[in-house]
């Protein structure tokens, strides 16, 4: 059995972290030279932003709904993916880190309630 762990959002929570006045509010990451979003909290998705959403084709939100749009902090989200990973080794024998906010735990051989334990390292 292997379990999957995937970050919710992954590089708006990273900024969530730090800046927690952005919880419950619709926020971007804009790709490099702030061209796209390449990242959407649940709250910009229901405004119907789409992932890959040019910037110019979306900044009216900014006024309209209150949209947060950042520039992409790649060292942050690299250093908050260790920490991710790190914890979410404890899962299991084996990790296979799929990318910066995914990776896939081996859970053979693992006793106990696998929901519990994957609850305890979330």
């Amino acid at each position: 059995m292997y379990a999957l762990v995937d970050g919710n959002n992954f590089y708006v929570s990273c900024e969530r972290v730090f800046r927690p006045s952005l919880n419950g509010r619709p926020v971007v990451v804009l790709s490099n030279n702030d061209g796209c979003a390449i990242a959407r909290s649940n709250e910009a998705k229901a405004l119907g932003i789409k992932m890959g959403a040019p910037w110019f084709q979306i900044r009216h939100f900014e006024e309209s709904d209150g949209l947060v749009a950042l520039s992409a902090n790649f060292a942050l989200y690299g250093d908050m993916s260790d920490r991710m990973m790190s914890l979410a080794a404890g899962l299991g024998h084996r990790q296979e880190v799929y990318s910066i906010d995914e990776s896939f735990i081996d859970l053979t051989g693992i006793r106990g309630d696998m929901t519990e334990r994957s609850r305890k390292i979330r």
